[in-house]
């Protein structure tokens, strides 16, 4: 039976309804609040000898903060990237798929006219699952996956965006902010502390606000040109720059760590810190073969930690063989958020292998490319080239970087490293076609063990033409035919050169 609703009755049903409301909003808060927070530090260059606890020497330069970090939590020591250059490395890092999936098979340059490569929009990035979890997210440096409009960061499921598009020596070098440039040409001994500070300020936020977020800092560091601010910067050892740059990478992992305790976020917060491929001249293989742009693992090892007090022990040490296509679902795991099952997700949850060095890898095998070819792959202790990994450059001492600080357009230290700084190991057999190596005995990989294995040659050459079958043909994008000097403070000048 109806019956009219007095004032006192209908104000105690509104109250009773906007204090539900109230109750369940709140409750929204607190759940976010507990969710776990990320930050993926994402070095450029950075070789695995670079810093300390890798590699089979000693590191030339010192880390204390990345050394803290390693002993804290976990070093995967077998950790690969899927190509020995920039672009499709990051589609891989933040989509957990190989670049021959994600699309992006070469490096955007517009100082080269490579222009319309990017990420799709319908790939799903960290950012964009997490986003839909609530999360906040910010990327912060080196994007390097499309710089016309449709391919942007905020394309791509990021809040706010602060870097560069491409990398630093890629000119017209613009600092963007969201889709505006905001510096030109840009002051790259500020860039690591800048970065850093936008980071830190970004979680800050976020805490304010009692919101989960994901930071993506891809730091512009150690890939050329070298520079470093005037805290960091020893110009009376001139030949210490790429030291300088480390050390002030290494000071920023700090900042992050410092700002996560006084935030009392420490324990909530998974910090993740690799590198996107090998090191140029200047940098350190830690006595791998072999360098950036090669398919040797001086060019596709990068070190790996992870640190989560209390959900990460400290101080683990898992030499299984893993790679960035395991950051997404790693992550997204931890977020309790569901992995992407609409599309071929080519990495694992490496969770268990960062609680313990005895856990073993869940993938059976590790993949590595060359330009738009597949190349390598790992499985276990072996590793069979199946394309040749490449010999080193004939670059000598006068050679001349056409993309070297010029004072103008590119601002940064004059005394960049030298091809005499070679950072890799260059004896062993000769490079070709289908050489196979035992990297738990010959991690230098300096003898070719084909010959006498050839059972295991078969085994891997068999997964290896199993995937190389879903790898499509990829038509190069157009190019100038030499790299052009554009310059302007508009994001156009970037794609706008003729």
């Amino acid at each position: 039976m109806d019956r009219k609703l007095n004032r006192r009755d209908f104000m105690g049903l509104l109250a009773g309804g906007v204090a539900g409301m109230m109750l369940g909003a709140t409750k929204a808060r607190c759940e976010l609040a507990q969710k776990p927070n990320f930050v993926l530090i994402f070095a450029d260059d950075l070789g695995y000898g670079d810093i300390g606890g890798f590699g089979l020497k000693e590191s030339p330069f010192k880390t204390p903060n990345l050394d803290r970090m390693g002993s804290e939590g976990a070093k995967l020591t077998s950790f690969y990237v899927p190509t020995p250059y920039c672009a499709p490395s990051r589609g891989t890092i933040l989509t957990g798929r190989y670049p021959f999936r994600h699309g992006v098979v070469f490096n955007p340059t517009p100082d080269g006219g490579i222009n319309e490569v990017g990420l799709p929009q319908s790939e799903i990035t960290i950012a964009e699952a997490l986003g839909e979890a609530g999360y906040a997210s910010i990327c912060v440096g080196k994007w390097h996956l499309g710089h016309t409009f449709k391919y942007l960061p905020r394309k791509q499921g990021f809040d706010e965006y602060l870097g560069i598009l491409y990398s630093n020596d890629m000119r017209p070098v613009q600092l963007v902010e969201n889709e505006k440039v905001v510096e030109y040409p840009v002051v790259q001994a500020t860039l690591t502390k800048r970065y850093t500070q936008r980071a830190l300020d970004f979680i800050e936020r976020s805490a304010e606000k009692n919101r989960p977020f994901f930071v993506y800092l891809a730091h512009a560091m150690p890939h050329k040109p070298l520079a470093a601010s005037e805290d960091f910067y020893t110009p009376e050892t001139p030949d210490d720059l790429y030291g300088d740059v480390i050390r002030e990478l290494d000071w920023s992992v700090g900042q992050v760590f410092a700002k996560l305790k006084a935030l009392g976020l420490d324990d909530n917060t998974m910090v993740i810190f690799t590198s996107d491929n090998g090191p140029w001249y200047g940098g350190s293989t830690g006595g791998l073969r072999g360098m950036k742009g090669k398919t040797w693992d001086g060019g596709l090892r990068v070190p790996m930690i992870a640190r989560w007090p209390g959900k990460i022990p400290a101080g683990a040490v898992n030499k299984s063989p893993a790679g960035t296509i395991d950051v997404l679902p790693t992550i997204l795991k931890a977020a309790s958020v569901a992995v992407p099952s609409d599309r071929v997700i080519d990495g694992e949850d490496i969770m268990p292998m960062l609680k313990s060095g005895k856990a073993a890898s869940p993938n059976e095998v590790i993949f590595g490319m060359q330009g738009t070819n597949l190349a390598m792959i790992r499985s276990g202790k072996w590793k069979l080239h199946v394309r040749s990994p490449g010999g080193m450059s004939n670059r000598g001492d006068d050679w001349i970087d056409p993309r070297g600080p010029d004072g103008v357009t590119l601002l940064a230290p004059h005394e960049q490293s030298r091809p005499s700084e070679y950072p890799g190991e260059t004896g062993g057999d000769k490079p070709k076609n289908m050489m196979l190596f035992d990297l738990e005995s010959d991690p230098a990989e300096e003898h070719d063990l084909s010959d006498k294995h050839p059972d295991v040659v078969k085994r891997l050459k068999a997964a290896f033409d199993k995937t190389l079958a879903q790898v499509p043909e990829f038509k190069r994008p157009k190019r100038f035919d030499k790299l052009k000097r554009p310059t302007g403070g508009r994001l156009e000048d970037a794609w706008e050169a003729k």
